[in-house]
């Protein structure tokens, strides 16, 4: 169990009515994915969270770069500033390039890169995740995408994803990096999840 202050305590720039929605639902929904079941569970799911929110901070990718940034992120994509500059600062054209006819959506004018970008509090991507974690949620995130930033189904959509990539056999093991890659594809960030991780595992040694 996730008490409200631990939460407070770890999250500390989190918006209150974050914080009180996670606390009320957390113990249901931990007990129903499983995440309750053992220590570990709980504290490899914070930990993510928190890195993918910045401490359930933010909720939806930010995909407002300047061209020079996106000849660092994608530079395949972008080979040359000329060519990022029609995508820079807008975040809406450049997610229905760089997300396009990937992870089940449709070409750039399909608009689904900019549908179903990064949302939520593990930052779901592509219209395959929303499908699939929605299916596992209950929830049709297909049609109403925007439900993963809901504050009544953003833990619930978090959980769903966790058990559509069947993350609770990796945290028993003790396989933090895998958890890693399955939830953002490779290592990214993995000294910040470390960090969060600590700090998760103070928090919830506190009452």
């Amino acid at each position: 169990m996730v008490t409200e202050n631990q939460l407070r305590r770890l999250f500390p720039n989190a918006k209150d009515a974050t914080v009180k929605a996670f606390a009320a639902k957390s113990p249901a929904l931990f007990k129903e994915f499983g995440l309750s079941e053992k220590r570990i569970r709980t504290e490899y799911f914070l930990a993510q969270i928190a890195h993918e929110t910045g401490g359930l901070t933010r909720s939806v990718e930010n995909l407002s770069y300047t061209a020079k940034r996106l000849t660092e992120i994608w530079p395949t994509r972008f080979p040359t500033i000329a060519s990022a500059e029609p995508f820079a600062g807008n975040p809406e054209k450049l997610a229905n390039k760089v997300y396009s006819n990937r992870m089940g959506n449709g070409p750039p004018e399909s608009g689904d890169g900019y549908r179903y970008r990064g949302r939520g509090y593990i930052q779901i991507t592509g219209k395959d995740g929303y499908r699939n974690t929605g299916l596992n949620a209950g929830i049709d995130l297909v049609s109403q995408p925007e439900r993963a930033i809901a504050t009544a189904d953003a833990l619930r959509v978090a959980c769903a994803f966790w058990k559509w990539k069947n993350l609770n056999p990796l945290c028993d093991e003790r396989n933090f990096e895998e958890v890693t890659r399955r939830i953002n594809g490779a290592l990214i960030g993995l000294a910040d999840r470390k960090e969060w991780l600590e700090k998760v595992r103070k928090a919830l040694a506190t009452s």
